[in-house]
């Protein structure tokens, strides 16, 4: 007994040393805040990005957008120019991703539904992207762009881009 307790004294000293320094590489990235803007140029509210286990997690605040339900996904390019916001690019897809018919910036089963009010308040969770590195992340090649889409209901087709918020590497990239 008395040589297994100064083994695992020095087991547990070990192993606390060594998960401290792994949290240390495994930093967690700070929320990035993308202003969204309409076809005139007028704020129409924030997404607010972070990382999650499950993907990115995107919060909300949405106020001045017509009423009614809304699709919205993350756009290839970090370009928003009005008034159609066709600068931002397909629906980005990430090389090699095959998520069953879906592109990595679509937000399977979700809509974006904006009260008589024209408000919104919701958090959903983009899970075919990331905020760290490699092909799915938001920021690769320079950055994506937030899209939403006219209500349902309208012509055949896509429905036209009302708003859009360009996803842009971070300042302090070194953060993430």
């Amino acid at each position: 007994m008395r040589k297994i307790v100064p083994f695992m004294v020095a087991f547990v000293c070990l192993s606390g040393a060594a998960f401290a320094q792994d949290s240390k590489s495994h930093k967690a990235t700070k929320p990035l805040v993308v202003d969204i803007r309409n076809a005139q140029d007028e704020s129409v509210g924030t997404a607010t990005l972070s990382s999650d286990p499950g993907g990115v997690r995107i919060k909300l605040d949405i106020k001045n957008l017509p009423p009614g339900q809304h699709s919205m996904h993350i756009h290839q390019v970090a370009k928003c120019e009005a008034p159609d916001f066709k600068s931002a690019g397909p629906h980005f897809n990430a090389a090699g991703h095959t998520g069953q018919g879906s592109m990595s910036g679509d937000i399977p089963n979700f809509f974006l539904i904006v009260g008589n009010d024209r408000t919104a308040h919701v958090t959903v969770v983009a899970p075919n992207v990331t905020m760290g590195k490699g092909d799915n992340s938001l920021f690769t090649n320079g950055g994506t762009a937030l899209v939403i889409h006219a209500s349902e209901g309208g012509a055949p087709g896509t429905p036209a881009r009302i708003a859009c918020g360009v996803i842009a590497t971070p300042e302090s990239a070194s953060d993430y």
